[in-house]
């Protein structure tokens, strides 16, 4: 592979480096902000940039300014687990947002952060600093906490003992209190924030479940700190998680499944290995829980 004339490093990986200093927070940058962010010679820096704006990689405004090109968005739309997660969960989140007028968005976990892969904002509705593509921290949002709390016992110590930031007064850092949130949040599938990321902003999350009983993705609502009794919008998001999970594959009978952590069916029960494994419970055509929903008995293969 072909290696810059500083040793160890190899051009692609210095593309790499220049690419990925881009962020929500910093998504037009100059050449000296590229230089300054990557440590790379500002020679280098020039010639990297301008092999990435010939490729469609990056882009260029009008007062010289570098942002991410048409062309390596379109490649990012391609990631396998957000287009159908995204195709599946659309419809759920437009008719969240149509009955809350609230902010909806659907998170996907990344390393120590959650990444929102869709979102759906509202009119009048709370300040947010991020949007699509935006981070956030796993122990101060709803969302992020249902996908610590269901990432297995190695991420969340792991993450734990790095020390959780405190964003604002209310934020949960104690490592024993934390812990005791997602282990509630593994039982129940949700989790409620009030003010621990933003002041003015309180959320509420459920978990997104496929097929095998994975929790996928977490989907949540964030409101004004104040403005709705959040124990009324926790029905309607989990009702919206379930309807995404339906579409994935998951159903009553299969259980949810952490990273490193047993099975469980629905409950808290340890799930029971395939021999005797029940029969998804089946459901008229509407969703589970949802009213007038007909459960029909389970039954063991």
């Amino acid at each position: 592979m072909p290696r810059t004339n500083e040793p160890g490093r190899s051009v692609s990986s210095r593309l790499l480096q220049v690419l990925f200093t881009f962020t929500p927070e910093n998504s037009a940058l100059t050449l000296a902000d590229l230089t300054r962010r990557t440590g790379l010679p500002h020679a280098t820096v020039r010639r990297l940039g301008h092999e990435l704006l010939s490729a469609g990689a990056l882009d260029r405004t009008p007062d010289g300014r570098f942002t991410i090109g048409l062309r390596l968005w379109q490649l990012g739309t391609l990631a396998p687990l957000s287009v159908p997660l995204r195709t599946v969960a659309l419809p759920f989140l437009e008719d969240l947002h149509a009955a809350l007028h609230q902010h909806v968005q659907l998170a996907v976990l990344d390393g120590h952060e959650a990444v929102v892969i869709e979102r759906l904002s509202a009119r009048d509705a709370v300040d947010l600093a991020f949007h699509v593509g935006g981070r956030l921290p796993l122990h101060s949002s709803a969302a992020g906490k249902v996908l610590l709390a269901h990432a297995g016992r190695t991420l969340i110590e792991a993450y734990l003992a790095a020390g959780p930031a405190r964003f604002t007064a209310r934020t949960v850092t104690d490592r024993a209190d934390l812990r005791a949130e997602l282990s509630a949040c593994r039982r129940s599938g949700t989790a409620t924030v009030r003010g621990e990321m933003t002041e003015d902003a309180d959320s509420v999350g459920a978990r997104i479940t496929d097929g095998h009983g994975r929790v996928v993705a977490a989907l949540s609502v964030v409101v004004r700190t104040g403005s709705l009794d959040l124990a009324t919008v926790v029905a309607p998001v989990l009702a919206g998680a379930f309807g995404i999970s339906r579409r994935l594959g998951w159903r009553p009978g299969i259980g949810v499944c952490d990273a490193d952590l047993p099975c469980r069916a629905p409950g808290g029960r340890p799930f029971e290995t395939p021999i005797g494994n029940p029969v998804p419970c089946r459901t008229d055509d509407r969703e589970p829980h949802s009213p007038g929903a007909v459960r029909q008995p389970c039954r063991r293969a």
